[in-house]
This record gives structure tokens, C-alpha cells and sequence, in this order.
């Protein structure tokens, strides 16, 4: 008997030894949610994208250029009395330009400026809206205003209101010249050509949201 209710004692312990084995086995109170659940995705961040610099021909404050038309070389020369920040959609931004001219052969032949026409585009990356009306420059005289150096041309223009989302304006410039035809002669040959220039608009502050 006594043998026997040792045996019992035993298998008792080992039981006991074994549930204590299969509890330690669970996972710690600590560690939060159930087995095998991974933590949330961190969010990631997405870089803002600056906006591109709009390029600008009068960013100097002036440019000049090289135009041919036919025999006449003409030198352009295009600033703004108005500074580039004040180049606002509703501001009058006026544009001056002056050129003088050769002509190859240098003979004595005349030349003149007949007609100048100045038409300005406002536009935005995406988008080109309707041009301004154009302005234009007739000349009264017969053979066009003298600009074949020493004698020069000069004018201003000035660029309206313009859309609010245009980022910038062209300017495209028409000039049309009278060459004549030989020193002596009352014939004139007409040569034209034609320039571009691309200016940026600023934003306007009468149109910028209150903080």
C-alpha cells in the first residue's frame, strides 16, 4: 500500500511539472497584441516640389540683340523703367526699346524703319491665354523713320492687365524696314524681321489671400 500511494504521488508531480512547462511557454503579458502581429507601417513623408524660376530677357534690367533683315543689321536694345517686382497681372509695365541699323553694301543707300508692331502673349506653364491687342508704330514719311547710324529708333510700349494666373508675358516684335534700292534711286526694297522676348510676371499682392 505504501508503494502504491507513492507511485500516485509521483504521476501527481508530474503532472503538475508538466502544466507549469505549457503555461511558461505563452507569451509574455507585456508584450502587446496576440503572436505574430506586425506594428503599424511608419508614414512616409513626400517632398514638396518648388516651383521652376520663370525665365526673364529682362532680368538684368535690359537686353540687347542682333537682328537681320536681309542687307540691314539692327541692333535691338529692350529695358523697363519699371522694376521686374512691380511687373504685377494689373500693372501698366512698359516696355522701351531703341535700335539703330547697317547695311551691307555700306553704299549710301538709305534705310528706314517703316512700321513697328508690338504684340504681348501672357501665358503660364500650362497655359496660353488670348494675346493683348496689338500696338503698332507707322511711320508717316515715305521711306520710313532715318535709322541707319548715326540716326536711331526709339519707343515705348506698355503691356496692360493681364490674367492673374500668367506667369509671364511674350513679346513679340515685328519691324519692318525700306531699303533703297540703289543711292540715287526713289524705290525702296521692304526687309523684315521679327524678335521675341520673354518677361516674367510678379506676383500680384492686391490678389494674395489674407493671412
Amino acid at each position: 500500500m505504501v508503494r502504491s500511494t507513492r507511485r500516485r504521488a509521483a504521476v501527481s508531480a508530474a503532472f503538475v511539472l508538466v502544466g507549469m512547462s505549457l503555461t511558461a511557454c505563452g507569451p509574455a503579458p507585456w508584450a502587446g497584441g496576440a503572436a505574430g502581429t506586425s506594428a503599424p507601417p511608419s508614414p512616409t513623408r513626400t517632398a514638396a516640389v518648388a516651383p521652376q524660376p520663370v525665365p526673364n530677357d529682362l532680368s538684368s534690367g535690359s537686353t540687347e540683340r542682333s537682328l537681320q533683315a536681309g542687307a540691314v543689321a539692327a541692333a535691338a536694345n529692350y529695358w523697363s523703367t519699371l522694376s521686374m517686382d512691380q511687373w504685377t497681372p494689373t500693372a501698366l509695365k512698359p516696355i522701351s526699346l531703341s535700335m539703330t541699323t547697317t547695311v551691307t553694301p555700306d553704299d549710301g543707300k538709305q534705310v528706314g524703319l517703316q512700321r513697328v508692331s508690338m504684340i504681348a502673349v501672357p501665358a503660364n506653364p500650362t497655359e496660353t491665354f488670348p494675346p493683348l491687342a496689338a500696338q503698332v508704330d507707322q511711320s508717316s514719311q515715305t521711306a520710313g523713320y532715318p535709322v541707319l547710324a548715326p540716326y536711331s529708333y526709339s519707343q515705348t510700349f506698355n503691356i496692360g492687365e493681364v490674367p492673374q494666373a500668367a506667369t509671364h508675358v511674350t513679346l513679340q516684335f515685328t519691324y519692318e524696314f525700306l531699303v533703297q534700292t540703289t543711292p540715287t534711286s526713289a524705290e525702296y526694297a521692304k526687309q523684315t524681321t521679327t524678335d521675341t522676348l520673354r518677361v516674367a510676371i510678379a506676383g500680384d499682392a492686391a490678389a494674395a489671400p489674407e493671412g
